[in-house]
């Protein structure tokens, strides 16, 4: 039975610490500046004035905004980790639907990829049908 080559992901380890650590810090942004202020507070109002209906729907549509973007961003963060704990766990860059080994040169350009092209090429077919 051949054995396995072992292939180094040091180099994407390091690329996917990089990368958690600055969507972690604009998470930890968008939370700062958009989710933790009150209504008057994100406005700037410092008045005991009722705010215009114009006002609140921008200031509600920005705050929507940066919760989807947040929630993407959170979405993409568990992407990496799981993809840092599989280098530690060594199941890393192994397709997750045929098993097969993902090229080096995918995972450099997507370092959090769990399908081989052939796969995600099937599952983005699937998804636009």
């Amino acid at each position: 039975m051949a054995k396995k080559k072992e292939r180094n992901f040091d180099k994407i380890k390091e690329l996917l610490i990089a990368q958690r650590k600055v969507i972690s810090d604009g998470i930890d942004h968008i939370a700062k500046d958009h989710l933790n202020l009150s209504q008057k507070d994100a406005s700037g109002d410092l008045s005991g004035y009722t705010f215009h209906m114009a006002d609140v729907a921008t200031d509600n549509f920005d705050r929507e905004f940066s919760l989807d973007l947040a929630s993407t961003e959170q979405q993409l963060l568990n992407k990496i980790q799981d993809a840092i704990e599989s280098i530690e766990e060594g199941t890393y860059g192994t397709c997750e639907p045929c098993g097969k080994e993902i090229s080096m040169k995918r995972l450099m350009a997507v370092p959090y990829a769990t399908y081989c092209i052939s796969c995600q090429e099937e599952e983005e077919k699937k998804e636009r049908n």
